[in-house]
Order: structure tokens, then sequence, then C-alpha cells
């Protein structure tokens, strides 16, 4: 291994990704970086992308997994992860382009900071890149994520280092060490919230997670996403995130936290009930149940990861934490809806 380039695994989950995997093919082919591999999970491709990476023209160092079917995002990364060489990996969506020095300069930084575990990049809308998609998260103490930077307009604000809760999954830049000894994501995630849920362990485990705008990605935001029943993509959303508070939290602000959030789930529930809007009602009715039939599961995670702990949630709250800002939430709130039809 090149001490001064450490050889950096970039893993890449794919499903019917098309003309913008093929884009983001190119882009990687020109990666000005010395020492990288691409470790490819095809989650069941049938529009002919499954062995893509492996194309001569692109001339990249590739492996690739098949799936017969879509496993997810967290299942198939963790896939890739048992492949990987590399000291550092880079986990990256099909649907971005990136920068040719974007792997010098997350390198660069993580070599000569060791207190971070996660870290991400400026990550810009790819049709209109005067747009954010994405500037990191912050917890807030009813369990939400505030999304920093969240569709807004890219301005100097967005150009500082910053420590953030939680990195997107979409360019999220790793320590492989730290995962070896911990872990990547939940399979029972699925997909969404896995890259909160790792970025958790990451502060209780004393590292810091870091928004690095001094290289960027570009993100065609929602390529995957709208292809699928966005029902069942908010389902796992949802589940997802009230067992990260269960598996995380101290007991302190498990027992308050948790009861504020499940609250204002039930009353979501019921709101989506009196709107006749009977899909949403249920979907989150499931998310509840998933979590009660599987508590006992869970509470063997939490076991693990408590036993792990060195910072304390005041510790964590205190930096990337975020008070409950009632009108920010109605508008992300909005936002959000929106795309769920």
């Amino acid at each position: 291994m090149n001490n001064k380039y450490p050889r950096v695994s970039i893993i890449m989950v794919n499903w019917n990704g098309g003309n913008v995997y093929r884009n983001c093919l190119n882009s990687l082919s020109k990666l000005d970086y010395p020492d990288w591999e691409l470790i490819l999970v095809d989650n069941g491709s049938t529009d002919g992308t499954a062995d893509l990476s492996l194309n001569p023209k692109y001339g990249i160092k590739s492996w690739v997994i098949k799936n017969d079917h879509n496993v997810g995002f967290a299942p198939a990364n963790n896939q890739g992860y048992k492949l990987a060489k590399g000291k550092y990996l880079l986990l990256l969506n099909n649907d971005t382009l990136v920068e040719k020095n974007l792997l010098k300069i997350m390198v660069e930084k993580m070599e000569k900071d060791k207190s971070i575990g996660a870290m991400q990049p400026k990550i810009k809308i790819m049709d209109d890149p005067r747009y954010l998609d994405n500037a990191g998260s912050f917890m807030t103490k009813i369990g939400f994520l505030e999304h920093w930077g969240f569709q807004h307009r890219d301005t100097k604000e967005f150009d500082k280092e910053k420590e953030v809760f939680s990195v997107k999954g979409a360019c999220m830049f790793i320590r492989r060490a730290f995962v070896d000894k911990y872990g990547l994501f939940d399979d029972d995630f699925v997909s969404y919230f896995e890259e909160s849920d790792f970025c958790w362990k990451v502060w209780l485990t004393g590292q810091r997670c870091v928004y690095y705008p001094m290289t960027f990605i570009r993100h065609k935001v929602g390529m995957t996403s709208k292809r699928m029943n966005q029902i069942k993509i908010n389902y796992h959303g949802v589940k997802n995130r009230i067992c990260s508070l269960i598996k995380n939290l101290d007991t302190t602000n498990l027992i308050i936290i948790l009861i504020l959030h499940l609250f204002i789930n039930v009353l979501l529930t019921l709101y989506y009930l009196f709107c006749f809007q009977l899909a949403k009602s249920k979907m989150i009715a499931l998310a509840l149940y998933w979590n009660i039939i599987n508590l006992n599961k869970t509470m063997r995670k939490r076991k693990l990861i408590q036993k792990s702990r060195v910072v304390k949630d005041k510790e964590i709250f205190a930096k990337v934490g975020r008070g409950v800002n009632l009108v920010q939430m109605l508008i992300h709130f909005k936002k959000v809806e929106a795309n769920f039809k």
C-alpha cells in the first residue's frame, strides 16, 4: 500500500441505473487518484447495466457482485464491504458525478485528522447545481433529523467545514478500520436512515462526522427512489428511525425523546387517516408494529452499542444536536410531502 495514496474502495449499488449510471462511471474514470477500486453490487438490474463497470472503455479496476433481486441499500453495501481492500471506503450512489480531485482531497483530510470517522463533500443537485441536495444532518430533541442545506441555494454559508450529526449516504467517506471494529449498516434497515444510524455509532465511539466542502459531487436526486413504491420507502424510513432511537439513545433520553417521537408518529397516523390518505396512515402503523414485534432483537443490538459507548448523549447533542423549530419542520414536511405521492 502506498502510504501517500492509500487505497480507496468505492462501493456502489446499482439497480437499473441506465445512462445516469454510465455517466457516473465516466466521471469515475477521470479521477486523478492513483490507487482505488470499484466494488459494484448489482441489485438485480434488467437494463443491461449489471456488468457495465467491467467495460474496458472505463479503465476501472472493478469487482461485481450480482444479486438476483433488489436486496436494498444497506445489505448491498454490506456485501460490497466484504470484498473491499482499501484503507478507506467511499460509499457512492450510482446517480452521481464526481470531481476528479474527490479522492485526493478526502484522503488528505482523513490522513491529517484522525478524529474523523465519516465525512461527506458538498453535494449539489445535478439538474441545477446552484442548489444543494444536502450538507449534512443534525439530530433534534424529538428524534427527527434536520437536513442542513436541503434544497437551499449554494451560498458562502456552505463553504466552511462543519461537524454534523450524520453525512449523506450518496457520498460517504469512512475509515475501513472503524467498520472492521463496529460494522457498517444494519441489514434490517434495508434502505433509508442507515447512514444516520451508522454515523450515530461514529459519535458514540468517540469519533466525528464532518461536512467538508473543499470538493463536491453532483447528485441526480431521487432517481432511484422515484422509480420505487413511495409508501414502501417511507415505511422503511419511519421504522428505521424509531429503531435507531431505541438502539442509540441513553436511558434518560430514550424515555423522553422516544415518547415524544412516537406521539408525533401517532398524530401523523391520525392526520393521514382523517385526510383519507389510508395508505400513508397504514404505513406508519406498520412501521410502529414492526418495532414492537422486533423489540427483543433491537434491544440486543442496543446492548452491544451501549457497551461500546464512550461519549454521552449530552456531549453529542451539544455539538450536533438542534432544538425544535416548528416552522422549519413544517417547511421540510411540505417538501417531503411534495415527493410523497
